[in-house]
């Protein structure tokens, strides 16, 4: 990448493991100033390599008891538009584009089966253009 040298995929990595690493502590790992880790840091999010920062949750600790990786295919003229429709969905928590099995791959929380088989009949299923829904249920989340 140009723009990006060792020291910023230094940075990089040691956010990626933990994105509340102080500017202090990747300075001393580094061995460069606070000041220019700041610098960095800033130029990475400049040039969009740093899109924000986030948090982790364990879904089942607030009240989610079924989450499934679901892949969804649709008609091709509808493609996008089903995608922006899915993107808003409060319950869709992670949307990706694929090549290969499916062409939309989305991670569902809910509540329970119960309402998993709702939002998979219901909410998705009913939108104009889906073709096919495949879901898998996780049973464990090992990385991620």
């Amino acid at each position: 990448m140009i723009g990006m040298d060792d020291r910023d995929r230094k940075i990089l990595e040691i956010l990626l493991k933990d994105s509340r690493t102080s500017y202090s502590d990747i300075a001393k790992l580094l061995g460069i100033s606070d000041t220019a880790v700041r610098k960095r840091i800033k130029n990475l999010e400049d040039m969009g390599i740093i899109r924000g920062y986030t948090i982790s949750v364990d879904p089942h600790q607030i009240g989610y008891k079924c989450i499934a990786i679901v892949g969804i295919d649709t008609e091709a003229d509808k493609f996008y538009k089903i995608a922006q429709k899915l993107k808003e969905m409060e319950f869709v928590k992670c949307l990706d584009i694929t090549v290969g099995e499916n062409m939309i791959v989305a991670e569902i929380w809910a509540e329970d089966g119960e309402a998993l088989a709702h939002i998979l009949s219901e909410k998705i299923g009913k939108m104009e253009g889906i073709r096919r829904i495949k879901s898998s249920v996780v049973l464990q989340k090992l990385k991620g």
